[in-house]
Formats: C-alpha cells, sequence, structure tokens
C-alpha cells in the first residue's frame, strides 16, 4: 500500500505541531522544516482543520495547534481521513468489477491485508510518534526558532 503525498504532509504537519507542543506553529516554518511548498501545506492544514485535528489562530503571532491531544491521535484514522482510495485493488470498492470477484480468493486476501495495515496504524498515537521529541526538535528547528522568538 501507498499512502499519497497529501497524506504524508498531514503526517508531517501533526508531528511538527505536536512536537512545538509549548507555541503555535507556523505554515512557514512547517514548509521550511520538511522543504515542502507552502502553498500544499496551506491545503493541507485546511483540510486538518475541516477533520478536527488542528486549530488556527489567525493574525500576527498566528499559527496552528492540536485540537486534541496527541495521545487521542490514532495514526490509522489520519490515514482513513486525509487518503482519498484505500483500496489497492479496483475490485475491492467497486461492484462487478471482475467476472470472477464474487470467488476471488486474492481480493479477499488483499482486503486483508488493507484492514491488516490499517489496524496496525491504529495501534500508533501522534504521540508514539514524537516520543524523542528533544531529537525532533532540533533536526526541525524548533529549538531555534523558539530561542529567537521574543
Amino acid at each position: 500500500m501507498r499512502i499519497t503525498l497529501n497524506t504524508d504532509y498531514s503526517l508531517r504537519v501533526l508531528m511538527f505541531v505536536a512536537t512545538k507542543v509549548d507555541a503555535l506553529a507556523t505554515i512557514q516554518e512547517i514548509a521550511d522544516a520538511f522543504d515542502i511548498s507552502r502553498a500544499h501545506l496551506m491545503k493541507v492544514v485546511h483540510q486538518l482543520g475541516l477533520k478536527g485535528y488542528v486549530e488556527t489562530v489567525r493574525g500576527k503571532n498566528g499559527g496552528l495547534r492540536l485540537l486534541k491531544s496527541a495521545a487521542e491521535v490514532r495514526i490509522g484514522a489520519v490515514v482513513r481521513d486525509t487518503e482519498e482510495e484505500l483500496a489497492v485493488l479496483g475490485c475491492l470498492d467497486t461492484p462487478g468489477y471482475c467476472a470472477i470477484q464474487r470467488a476471488c480468493i486474492l481480493r479477499n486476501a488483499f482486503n486483508d491485508a488493507t484492514k491488516a495495515f490499517l489496524a496496525v496504524l491504529d495501534e500508533y498515537t501522534l504521540a508514539d510518534l514524537v516520543k524523542p521529541r528533544a531529537i525532533l526538535s532540533r533536526m526541525l528547528g524548533i529549538e531555534a526558532n523558539a530561542k529567537a522568538a521574543p
């Protein structure tokens, strides 16, 4: 299974925001840290806001923060919410896709594999992903930004 860039970027945004726990994160900081287009991240952040993962604060000192604690955000849920299509084969979500669909064991195997993939991701929370907070902060330039702020 392969996730889209939208899901990849969504997970990165959430990890950045969860790592920068004591301050608002800006889209520009996230774009700079991951070398991602600011315009693309604006769309990702907008969708994360609509899905209830982040809250955006407008204004000069604005930014974004998590709406839930990192321990409440299940990675499997984020993937389900950000992926448009989870079926790895056309027959998994399209009735009549193939002549042998009703009796196909391969279809069942891929369906089971997709469920297993998501079940493993459901075992992880955003808090799990940001446990090495000090290292992540250094790698993402969060410490340097926090020291430079007035």
